[in-house]
């Protein structure tokens, strides 16, 4: 599964041809969710309020990009990465 971003510790990974509705899988400490473009959880859970915080501003700022990557990996074409939260 193809890491697209990386910040304070969590990664964020994209499938290849994944099922929808449209999501990401985000790694923090071991623990892993699975969030749609909204920033909500669909799946599991960081079991970390700010980390899941961190995500959702990551998404808040880059959904354009994550449907891109989306739209790409549906169409198992190599996707871009994007930039981490600062």
């Amino acid at each position: 599964m193809p890491e697209i971003s990386r910040f304070f510790g969590i990664i964020i990974r994209m499938f290849y041809d994944d099922h929808n509705p449209p999501h990401f899988h985000a790694e923090y400490s071991g623990k892993k969710a699975v969030f749609d473009f909204n920033g909500n959880i669909l799946k599991g859970s960081l079991e970390s309020k700010t980390a899941t915080k961190l995500v959702r501003d990551w998404v808040d700022i880059h959904v354009s990009e994550l449907e891109k990557d989306w739209t790409l990996a549906k169409a198992s074409q190599e996707i871009n990465k994007i930039e981490p939260l600062k």
